[in-house]
């Protein structure tokens, strides 16, 4: 329902993530709160693209240096084979390690290649948040890398954007499925297929797992980003947004759910040939593509290749993202900005600036405490806790404010029918509640931030955290407070004038973006009268 709100909101007020919200300019604080969400996301989500494209880059050997022990990142403690069946009489059998044999105590504690790479070789993570050690220069190399590529696919807009992303939407769904045929032939497949598909409901009794999943589902659909305002606001004022939410709703949650299979197959594999619990594998977050998935590829004949394939993949999907995050906070600005006349390079110019500033950012994650600056982004400033309190006031606005029967009627002539009315009770009541009551749940069970379930956050890292949380959820009630002071009269008449004066913009955005569809309504005869009342009432 907020996928299609936002979506339909933005198709209907032809604006970006700040002026669609002239419907209620009361609440015009949701666009700018979405706008720093969505810069925050830019900041950090970029990450992930450049380990990819570290992990690319490092494909092109003959020998993947995260399948063997004999780099000079690795420890004593770095086994390649895991072969829990020999551990007879306290030691193992010919096990080829470094350092030499080892004990069945010593293997308990011995690490994956896979895992040593991650750690000690792209991360070369310190011990500490404030322990910011040296710059890594190739990860640097790599974050620079991929905002050039971000900056020259969004820098015209969403025409040369479409097209490319018939490609890297489309490309990811092949290696998924020839990683999934590799997956599940290996030993232990099944356990860790049957891991991920059979529930353990103890766990709902968790606020972790609630505020986990809202994350997930939130960022996955881009919901409270404005980037799905801003990308519907590129559709024909008629485009049938109700039927393609449906589509792309199933779509992303079904690719989802597909890729879990590739994901839980390959974990069951090491799980059993570590000897240890699934859920000791792999953490969740960042690690699990960077430890999961390149073991898979290890596995199969010329490696090399697959990962190469694999990673490009993944840079592929990484970038699809990005694309949205950058057009969302692009076309917001630009809406601030003065008319399209006032100069030429508009768009190229906020592109650059906007890459640019994020890049200077990210020189705070590619250093040695790189993945703490991260986990920090991650956990607050575009976590599920500022999301869910942006949706529950978008749909509180757009329900309450605006009027859910008023905006059917708006969706009913773009699309040309009413949707289900299932919509507009979950916009009122439904997803409010959900939003709300999720929101609570994680603030009465909040837990400081940990990294990997050791490394407990220091006070100013907190702070740091939620200063960038409440940077996005203060927008509302500032801009708000902020409104009503600045208008005259009375309260009441502030609160009026605020909602309903035609200087505000909502009148005039609706009349303007439903006018074209007539070519001239001076022409109407008298048989046409109803057309008018229908812009009149809808007005």
């Amino acid at each position: 329902p907020i996928f299609f709100l936002e979506i339909a909101l933005g198709q209907f007020m032809k604006a970006g993530s700040i002026n669609v919200w002239n419907i209620a300019p009361l609440f015009k604080g949701l666009g700018y709160s979405s706008m720093v969400i969505v810069f925050f996301c830019n900041t950090y989500y970029i990450m992930v693209l450049a380990w990819g494209f570290y992990y690319l880059i490092k494909s092109f050997n003959s020998t993947l240096p995260w399948s063997t022990c004999d780099n000079e990142w690795n420890t004593p403690s770095c086994i390649e084979n895991f072969r829990h069946q020999d551990c007879v009489n306290g030691s193992i059998a010919n096990a080829t390690v470094v350092g030499g044999n080892m004990t069945c105590a010593e293997l308990a504690n011995a690490q994956s290649p896979i895992i040593e790479f991650w750690e000690r070789k792209v991360l070369n993570i310190s011990s500490g948040l404030g322990e910011t050690g040296e710059f890594n220069w190739e990860l640097t190399l790599c974050l620079m890398a991929v905002w050039v590529m971000v900056y020259f696919c969004v820098w015209k807009g969403v025409k040369s954007t479409g097209k490319i992303v018939y490609f890297t939407a489309t490309f990811p769904y092949v290696v998924l499925v020839i990683l999934l045929v590799r997956g599940v032939t290996l030993p232990g497949a099944y356990d860790g297929i049957m891991y991920y598909i059979k529930p353990d409901w103890s766990k709902l009794g968790e606020a972790q797992v609630w505020i986990d999943a809202g994350t997930q589902i939130f960022f996955s659909y881009a919901i409270g980003l404005g980037a799905l305002t801003a990308l519907g606001s590129y559709n024909r004022f008629n485009n049938d947004c109700y039927k393609d939410a449906f589509v792309l709703a199933m779509i992303n949650s079904g690719t989802s759910f597909f890729a879990g299979f590739v994901v839980f197959s390959i974990l069951g594999f090491m799980a059993a040939e570590q000897g240890v619990d699934i859920s000791q594998v792999a953490e969740s977050g960042p690690g699990l593509a960077f430890i999961a998935y390149p073991k898979a590829v290890s596995l199969m004949p010329v490696a090399p290749l697959w990962a190469a394939l694999f990673f490009f993949m993944l840079l592929l999907l990484g970038l699809d993202s990005q694309f949205v995050g950058v057009e969302g906070f692009v076309t917001g600005i630009l809406d601030l900005l003065p008319g399209k006349q006032q100069y030429r390079y508009k768009r190229e110019i906020s592109v650059a600036v906007c890459c640019s500033l994020c890049f200077i950012i990210d020189l705070s994650m590619v250093t040695q405490a790189g993945m703490y600056v991260f986990q920090l982004f991650d956990y607050y400033s575009a976590s599920g806790m500022t999301l869910l309190w942006q949706a529950f006031w978008e749909c509180i606005v757009v329900s309450w404010v605006y009027g859910a029967d008023r905006f059917m009627d708006d969706v009913a002539r773009m699309i040309g029918y009413r949707p289900f009315p299932w919509m507009k009770w979950c916009w009122s009541f439904i997803t409010p509640c959900v939003c709300l009551g999720i929101f609570m749940f994680h603030l009465v069970n909040y837990k400081p931030l940990t990294y990997n379930n050791q490394y407990v956050y220091p006070w100013w890292g907190e702070v740091i955290g939620w200063c960038m949380a409440l940077s996005s959820m203060l927008c509302i009630p500032v801009s708000l407070l902020y409104k009503l002071f600045r208008a005259k009269g009375t309260f009441k008449e502030r609160l009026g004038i605020d909602l309903n004066h035609p200087q505000c913009g909502g009148k005039r955005t609706t009349l303007e973006y439903m006018a074209p569809d007539i070519k001239s309504l001076s022409s109407l005869s008298a048989a046409d009268d109803n057309k008018v009342i229908i812009f009149e009432s809808v007005m």
